[in-house]
Order: C-alpha cells, then structure tokens, then sequence
C-alpha cells in the first residue's frame, strides 16, 4: 500500500505494523519516525547485524525478549537482501511489534519496494529530496511557532548553508530555539554566532577538494579545523548528500555526453559559484565508482558509530584514501 509523506497521520498502527520509508530525505524521515513511535522506545538495528545473525535475531523477536517494553523495531539503511526476513516476519504473523523500515533510494524493481507497495497489510511511503522552497517553508514555519521574528533573508541564510540537507537544519534551528528562551528576535551575527554553519562550510570544502583529489587542500583542512567527534557523523552525511548529488548529475551526463548541458539543466540549480568543482567531481567519477563511494561512505558512518572514540581517525583516513 503506497502513501505520501503528508498521509502519514493517516497510519492505523493498529491495522498496519510494518512500514517501509524510503528515499534521501534523511531529515524528513527522521521526523516521521518520531511521529510514527512517539513517546515509545525502540529498537534500533542495522540491516548488516540482522543479516550477520538472522536466527538469533528472529529467535528474540519471536520471543520478546527484547521487547517486553518496547514494541517498536526500526531497521536502519535497509536494502533487498532484508525481503526474505521481512516475508519470514509477515509469515509468522508477529503483529504486537510494530516495524519501521528506513532504506535509501529504491528503484521501482526492487524486490522490498515491490513487496511493501503491493501487499495491503504493509505500507510504503516515499520521501524525496527536499527543494530550496521548502526549507524555507519548513524554517519560516519553526520560528512562527515559536513566536520568534526572523528576517526572509536570515531565513535564506540559514537555510542556504545547510546543504539541502533538513537533518543538519533541524540541528542548527533547535540550537537557536535553546538560544532564544528569553528572546524573541534573532540577528545575523547571533546566528552565527550560535550555529555551526560556518564549520559546515568548511565540511563542505573539505569534502569538495576531496572529490576531486586535491588532497594538499584537504589536509590543510583537516588541520586548521578542530573537528569534534560529532562533526564526523556530519562529515559523512554531507559526503553522502555530495556524492548522490554527483551521481544524478554523472548519469545525466552518460546520457548527453555534454558536460556543460549536464550544469546548466540540473534541478535544484547550481550556483554559479560551484559549477567549476562540480565539474572536476563528475569528470573524476564514473557512475560505477560513485556507488562504490556510496556504499564505503555508508559503512564508514556504520563504523564511526560504534567507534566515536576513533572517529576523526576513521575519517581522516578516508578522507585521505579518496585523494590519492
């Protein structure tokens, strides 16, 4: 059963306790997540552990040992190789537990979109990337509900250092709620002051002079910066925006074999000031090798999450293997 993003109050968890969520909008995925569980606990898996030990995790679902006090279960960056669990699932009819799937981008041939679009019991809802507009929206929005004057072009601000990404705007508008206790108006240089989004644009070229192996450039970055250890799980979000951008754009341009064409016409646009390093990225990469950094980009998120204490250096070692 197929629903849009905006129907998700429509959920009968009730009726319905296996949703799949998929798409790059980690942000708003996050968001429905949390409408979704509420107040409730969860548990949280990644697709890899369940794969590495099916029997054992089956063997406590079927037991609720885990889930005496927590009847939600999400699945985190889930792809195909999960359907044959999911249908074991189904097959035992384990309705108590409600089960949240998030998977990234999924073609219309994959088998656990088709599985989640096509059966009636399973819901399926797709997020797509957020546009400039609706960032502003979604920030104008925040602040109106908090009572709180902000300017358009502070606003803009905001939202135009944040890389199109909702999860890293979500972050820096809940530091600026915090900030705004006793307040009600906010100006540039308190924004700035208050938010990382300056150090977000420093992620941002380290990543781009990354991308097109300019690695004296990127090691100066990684020196000048005292990245902390959350910073790396940001790093590596921004890698992942950065790199599923490129790959958009390097399929566009295996079609027309026009590089400039491949600039000019890629929605949301690019700023002006950026299409010189999008260049040198895409003409770095085949659409093949970006998958593959895709998929290294992700583990090395998986990694640094059960490694915080070792994630500048996992980062950094990354970031130097791309560049030679």
């Amino acid at each position: 059963m197929i629903l849009k993003f905006f129907e998700i109050d429509k959920i009968n968890l009730n009726e319905k306790s296996m949703i799949l969520f998929y798409g790059k909008n980690e942000g708003l995925k996050t968001e429905a997540i949390k409408k979704i569980i509420k107040n409730n606990k969860a548990s949280i898996y990644e697709e890899k552990e369940i794969l590495n030990n099916t029997h054992n995790f089956m063997e406590q679902i079927l037991s609720k040992s885990l889930f005496e006090k927590e009847k939600f279960l999400i699945i985190k960056r889930a792809t195909d190789k999960i359907v044959s669990v999911i249908k074991e699932i189904i097959n035992k009819k384990i309705d108590d537990i409600k089960i949240v799937i998030n998977a990234d981008v999924l073609e219309k041939k994959s088998k656990l979109r088709s599985l989640f679009e096509k059966e009636k019991e399973l819901i399926c809802v797709a997020f797509y990337p957020d546009t400039e507009q609706t960032l502003i929206k979604f920030t104008y929005n925040y602040f109106q509900k908090l009572k709180i004057s902000i300017s358009k072009e502070n606003i803009n601000f905001i939202v135009s250092k944040c890389n199109g990404d909702r999860q890293i705007l979500l972050n820096e508008l809940n530091k600026l709620e915090n900030y705004m206790i006793d307040k009600k108006s906010l100006t540039i240089e308190e924004i700035s002051k208050i938010t990382n989004l300056f150090e977000n644009h420093s992620v941002s070229e380290l990543i781009d002079n990354c991308l097109i192996r300019n690695k004296k450039k990127a090691v100066k970055i990684l020196n000048e910066n005292n990245f902390s250890n959350e910073d790396c799980i940001l790093i590596t979000r921004t890698f992942l925006n950065k790199l599923k951008r490129i790959l958009i754009l390097s399929n566009e341009l295996q079609k027309n074999q026009n590089i400039d064409l491949t600039i000019s016409s890629a929605k949301p646009p690019i700023f002006w000031k950026d299409k010189e390093i999008i260049k040198q990225q895409i003409s770095q990469f085949k659409p093949k090798k970006i998958k593959e950094l895709i998929y290294q980009t992700s583990e090395l998120e998986f990694l640094i999450k059960r490694n915080i204490g070792n994630s500048l250096n996992l980062v950094t070692n990354f970031v130097l293997e791309q560049t030679y």
